[in-house]
């Protein structure tokens, strides 16, 4: 595939459609019904103790119908009910197509619209004017303004990062990263400087990736990149020399770590940190530095990752889902040597966007684990680990709509952003 690439002749067009038709809200999975009690209450299948894991959440019947997990506890773990109510409490609305939100150290909060807005929402739960000095987007399909993200020094040097899709001519569009400093009186980005290009060039509005991460000890950052869906694009998953379906790490200036696994071979992109994924919208450290991926699956089989240096993830050639229109992708296999396993999937998908590893004290049994949202299956889900495995799952916010982004609040609740035209943002505490 050149730097250029258009899309072949060899694009099945019946494929295509039904992929168009689908990814463009992520999946095409029937959420399940909604609870009948309250929003924070599982179906009637979690008839556990509190903190004992019942019967698995999930009663459908998978896509990947003679798919069986690798292990016990790869899918459908037992489900969970916390033995406290939460207080669901809204502190932002009209809220355009949110797509990311990010604290600043007075507790306002950073937001961006995908049609290329940035804001900053006030105490009063008032959104300022989009601010300016942004590059242009490509907002189309899936493309605009992305991920935000606070430089870990911002309180110093008020520098913040953001991905967005980026329009490239006649030629395409891709996932890119840029920096810029918040000017002080906060009405426009300064010094904006484009340091990463996902490449290559490829005409798709699907599947951005776009979420980012900073290393541990803030030197570093990760950016997750999508594989842009289409089936003549996603098999360079597996492609060393292009970016697609690929989780990368920079330092902050987008030059490449010295120790990236594929420095110095000619025939990998020396960014490449892992390889062979789908389109990760998911991504957080945990307590111990470690970087956890949720990606979303086709018809069936969102991942949730561990992802470590130089290892392929497998997509599109080993999975737990399958085509949009109903075939198996390319064997139809889920297992091969050389290509890792998932920690935990789900089949039908959630749809998943934003992760946390929860850290707070307001709710001392959550923590260490990760709250993802789901936004075709509109909830909230809370995996339980122990020892890096998934022990237990909860649902939740099962009534509210598509959950596009989830933070922890420096007040130690949750957060989370509801995508949708008249989007709004949700805080999460514990009811007294």
């Amino acid at each position: 595939m050149t730097p250029n690439h258009k899309r072949s002749s060899l694009l099945n067009t019946a494929t295509c459609l039904a992929i168009l038709a689908v990814c463009a809200a992520c999946s095409k999975e029937t959420p399940p019904p909604p609870a009948a009690q309250t929003a924070d209450t599982p179906p009637p299948a979690a008839t556990n103790a509190p903190g004992q894991p019942g019967e698995p959440l999930e009663t459908r019947e998978p896509n990947g119908t003679d798919f069986n997990p690798a292990f016990v506890g790869q899918t459908r773990i037992g489900g969970l009910k916390s033995d406290f109510e939460l207080d669901v409490s809204e502190v932002a609305k009209d809220i355009k197509s949110g797509w990311a939100f990010e604290f600043l150290p007075d507790q306002r909060i950073l937001v961006t619209e995908r049609e290329g807005n940035l804001r900053i929402i006030g105490k009063d739960g008032k959104a300022s004017a989009p601010i300016k000095g942004l590059p242009k987007v490509f907002f189309e399909g899936q493309g605009g303004l992305l991920d935000v993200a606070l430089d870990p020094q911002f309180a110093t040097n008020r520098t913040i990062y953001w991905s967005y899709a980026e329009p490239r001519g006649d030629e395409g569009n891709g996932t890119a990263l840029a920096k810029g400093v918040l000017s002080a009186d906060e009405t426009r980005v300064e010094q904006v400087k484009v340091i990463f290009h996902q490449m290559p060039t490829f005409k798709s509005n699907l599947h951005f990736g776009s979420r980012i991460v900073f290393a541990p000890d803030g030197s570093k950052l990760f950016l997750t990149l999508g594989e842009r869906s289409m089936p003549e694009s996603r098999v360079h998953s597996q492609d060393l020399n292009s970016h697609f379906g690929k989780v990368v790490r920079l330092n902050l200036d987008g030059s490449v770590p010295a120790d990236n696994p594929f420095v110095g071979r000619k025939d990998a992109k020396p960014e490449i940190w892992s390889y062979g994924h789908r389109n990760v919208q998911a991504a957080t450290l945990d307590g111990s530095g470690k970087l956890w991926t949720i990606e979303h699956g086709p018809r069936g089989g969102d991942e949730l990752n561990h992802p470590q240096p130089g290892l392929n993830y497998g997509w599109p050639v080993i999975t737990y889902g399958i085509e949009y229109a109903g075939p198996k992708i390319g064997d139809g296999i889920t297992q091969k040597e050389g290509m890792e396993q998932p920690v935990y999937y789900w089949d039908p998908v959630i749809a998943p966007s934003g992760m946390i590893v929860y850290d707070g004290t307001l709710f001392p049994e959550w923590q260490g684990n990760i709250f993802v949202g789901g936004m075709a299956s509109m909830k909230l889900v809370r995996l339980k680990l122990e020892n890096d495995k998934v022990v237990g799952e909860e649902w939740l916010l099962r009534d509210r709509g598509r959950v596009r982004d989830v933070r922890q609040g420096p007040d130690g609740a949750i957060y989370v952003l509801l995508e949708a035209a008249d989007g709004a943002i949700l805080r999460l505490a514990r009811k007294s």
